[in-house]
């Protein structure tokens, strides 16, 4: 066979551009496939589980996440917080969270698995405004009795550092806790219950 009017670099360059149209075939097929191992922002806000790090939460601090599109409250308590609990058990309208939303694995006073890590949603029982922290002592506004907690600015409901309200509030209901577990000491997987983990 005779190569006579063939033009190589005609072909070369064909060659070329095909492969290139090929492999940017290929890179455009592969991004979705390889994006849907990922859940989605629709798969986040239905449930899907959120980690966090809490490695730079300082004691007495507290850090904001999200998950299914709600804030949730991670607070490190100190001795003194944990102390404090107890001294106003008298003032609350669950104590012992009877009523209120929070899984079975977690301490029922002091809401949590460790009693160092708080994990509440973040918003109000009462109409879902979101509360703020004041983790201070007797500020003016709260008066000497306050020992630190939760205001919400709506309506004026008050919750301690456990996030149970106080009696003769308009929210009925202590603040809920998520499912929540403990992948390693700083990483919290927030949807996903302790015993199933």
């Amino acid at each position: 066979m005779s190569n006579d009017g063939v033009n190589a670099g005609r072909r070369r360059f064909l060659v070329a551009a095909t492969s290139v149209v090929g492999a940017a075939g290929a890179v455009g097929a592969a991004v979705p496939f390889v994006g849907s191992w990922f859940p989605s922002a629709k798969a986040k806000a239905a449930g899907a589980p959120v980690k966090v790090n809490i490695a730079k939460v300082e004691p007495g601090q507290q850090m904001v996440a999200e998950w299914r599109g709600q804030p949730v409250f991670i607070v490190r308590r100190t001795q003194e917080i944990l102390a404090n609990l107890k001294k106003i058990e008298g003032d609350l309208s669950d104590p012992q969270s009877k009523a209120s939303e929070q899984p079975a694995y977690v301490d029922p006073e002091v809401r949590s698995i460790k009693p160092e890590i708080l994990i509440l949603v973040g918003l109000c029982t009462h109409l879902g405004c979101s509360p703020t922290f004041r983790p201070e002592v007797a500020p003016a506004d709260l008066g000497p009795k306050w020992v630190g907690g939760y205001f919400c600015p709506c309506h004026g409901s008050h919750y301690d550092l456990a996030g149970r309200v106080y009696k003769s509030q308009p929210a009925p209901l202590n603040l809920p806790v998520p499912p929540h577990s403990y992948e390693s000491d700083d990483i919290i997987v927030i949807g996903v219950d302790q015993e199933k983990a």
